[in-house]
């Protein structure tokens, strides 16, 4: 837990040859915007780009705290603050909504935020009880009015009445399970209930709970650019390229600074490890990367193939995601190119590489940790269309898959439509395509198997990872 935000000492006064003038004292919306430390006003913005500007936090941040100008441990605070907010907002939702007069409908959205960003200082931070609540009240005083403050300050003060335990016992209704879980674990019933099919009853808490848990900051040394013991960190479990962050800013790393190293979660890493250590029958020569943006896998999948005298081909549909996936791939030695096309038809002659990673689009429930936001953005309708989508793009990867090649499907879902059922449906009636055992790809890793036999899935909660699947396919 994050600690609270930092008291600044008033300099001493400096000897003067006459007394100062006397200040004039401030009132209203100005005083109060004095005594809100920039860390919160920071954690604020955040949570108002993620609602106005359908941002994502974790990019805005960093734009944020250098807007603001905090310091490394004002911006680790703002970062819990804004994170942690987001990561509960259903959880102290149902807290505020006891706590409060009127529906939460009929609070006005700005207040609202402010009220969360309270409730989470006073239930899961090391915050005194008088701090998290006046600067709450100071912050909705400068957005509204001294109505709207005296009512945060009556909300707050019930909200700090009981810890975060208890109010989970008083609003979190025990039948059904889905009710307890979705208030319980801040997850959306949909999503609760995707999660259920996917892991089982006996392990839907603790994948629950670990997307609430903030997630480490994992960098990968890029093979042939950068070595493991060159990164500050501890290694990885799993991916012989990563480390994980103590401390500090990433960027400030010199290796990632000069791009030979990047910020990648560990599942993505072993995705392209995965990928890098299936066979294939005769020439190795041309790797494929079919959905490449923002071209994190990109990156280490072309540094692999530079090693072995391969190149990769980098497609992606987007054009600002295709300039992302240029900037990754800058500087290394495997990039046969970077394409701006659409993967379900890109302009590339059938049949011509020899492996393919398919990275498909999908609804990202299993990075929840690192895309809080994402909990309450996404829709069951989504689901519809991101399938369609991932059935073409794979069905076209399979085109441009070369006899004895292999593809590697990849989600970073566990959702069962996005993966064992994309899976089955493509495979069904063809009889030039076999289905491989991934997981004799990462003998490292344990209990990683998918539901549909030979196919992966990784779990924060077994293995720190996002809950990426893979399912491994074979031209013959």
């Amino acid at each position: 837990m994050a600690d609270p935000g930092p008291g600044r000492a008033r300099p001493a006064a400096r000897p003067t040859a006459r007394p100062p003038a006397p200040r004039r004292p401030v009132s209203g919306k100005a005083a109060a915007r004095q005594e809100i430390d920039p860390a919160r006003q920071a954690a604020y913005e955040v949570l108002k780009a993620v609602r106005v500007d359908g941002a994502y936090a974790n990019l805005v941040l960093p734009a944020v705290i250098r807007h603001f100008g905090l310091d490394a441990r004002d911006a680790a605070f703002a970062t819990e603050l804004a994170s942690g907010t987001l990561r509960r907002r259903g959880t102290y939702d149902a807290i505020i909504a006891a706590c409060a007069d009127r529906s939460l409908r009929k609070i006005e959205e700005k207040v609202l935020d402010a009220l969360r960003l309270g409730t989470h200082q006073l239930l899961s931070m090391r915050v005194p009880d008088h701090a998290a609540i006046s600067t709450s009240v100071n912050l909705v005083r400068t957005k509204g009015t001294s109505g709207a403050g005296n009512f945060a300050n009556a909300v707050l003060r019930k909200v700090s009445e009981h810890d975060l335990e208890e109010w989970i016992t008083r609003v979190a209704p025990s039948k059904p399970p889905s009710r307890y879980a979705e208030v319980a674990f801040s997850h959306p019933v949909w999503i609760v209930d995707e999660l259920r099919k996917a892991v089982g009853e006996s392990e839907l808490h603790a994948v629950l709970a670990a997307d609430n848990e903030p997630p480490r900051v994992t960098l990968v040394a890029r093979p042939g650019r950068a070595t493991v013991e060159e990164l500050p960190g501890e290694a990885t479990a799993y991916s012989p390229y990563g480390v994980v962050l103590e401390g500090g800013d990433p960027g400030a790393v010199a290796a990632v600074k000069d791009g030979r190293a990047g910020v990648q979660d560990e599942g993505s890493q072993l995705v392209a490890a995965a990928l890098a250590a299936a066979e294939v029958e005769g020439p190795d020569e041309r790797w494929l990367d079919l959905c490449a943006g923002p071209g994190g896998k990109a990156a280490l999948l072309a540094a692999l193939a530079g090693e072995r005298g391969a190149e990769l081909l980098a497609v992606e549909r987007q054009q600002h995601r295709a300039r992302l996936v240029a900037r990754a791939l800058a500087g290394s030695p495997g990039v046969l190119g970077i394409l701006t096309a659409d993967g379900t038809a890109p302009p590339l002659r059938a049949g011509s590489f020899d492996r393919v990673l398919v990275d498909a689009p999908c609804t990202g429930l299993g990075a929840l940790r690192r895309r809080p936001e994402a909990r309450w953005r996404r829709k069951p309708d989504d689901l519809f269309t991101l399938v369609l989508l991932q059935r073409q793009l794979l069905t076209s990867a399979l085109a441009l898959t070369r006899t004895g090649g292999v593809v590697l499907y990849a989600t970073c879902s566990p959702v069962t439509a996005e993966t064992d059922d994309v899976v089955s449906s493509v495979l069904q009636g063809r009889d030039d395509v076999v289905l491989e055992d991934a997981r004799a790809l990462l003998p490292q890793v344990p209990d990683c198997e998918g539901r549909l036999p030979g196919t992966v899935q990784l779990w924060p909660h077994r293995h720190g990872t996002d809950a990426m699947f893979m399912a491994l396919f074979r031209k013959v």
